[in-house]
């Protein structure tokens, strides 16, 4: 138990985690989806970046976004999603917004703020990479067992 004083209340506490994975998942699950649903236009805009076999590196985003997000809002294994998407994320951001290599300033500040975004994100899903999902989610030890509020192995 944490003995650090705070003025948020035990019952917001319990519900700060699963507020923020529902945040965190309302951004990667619809991302996942219109990729599904855009499939020949990110696919093309993809290879236009230089990436090669962009149609297999589409369905690994799909998979990541999409089912990663799933994983986090569920709160089932939503550290190990949260790390995955961070990883991900480094290689996309610097990839898709490299606002350093914009010659028009207003572009550069546009990816500048998209990349800094990401970056902002990153630092989330690392926060439920090291802490966990929270008492509220999928797959945890009801109260009042042995390792109450434990991942179930």
């Amino acid at each position: 138990m944490n003995s650090t004083p705070t003025l948020i209340p035990p019952s917001v506490q319990q519900l700060c985690p699963l507020v923020g994975r529902l945040l965190i998942a309302a951004l990667f699950i619809p991302a996942g989806y219109n990729k599904i649903a855009g499939f020949e236009g990110v696919s093309g805009y993809m290879a236009a970046k230089g990436l090669p076999m962009a149609d297999v590196l589409l369905v690994l985003t799909i998979v990541i976004e999409l089912g990663g997000g799933i994983m986090i809002l569920l709160g089932w294994r939503a550290a190990e999603a949260a790390l995955t998407i961070a990883l991900f994320l480094i290689p996309v951001t610097v990839v898709f917004h490299g606002f350093w290599a914009f010659d028009d300033p207003q572009l550069a500040a546009a990816e500048q703020r998209v990349f800094m975004k990401n970056i902002a994100i990153i630092g989330g899903l690392l926060v439920i990479a090291g802490l966990g999902s929270g008492p509220l989610s999928v797959g945890r030890k009801p109260a009042g067992e042995p390792g109450a509020g434990k991942p179930v192995s």
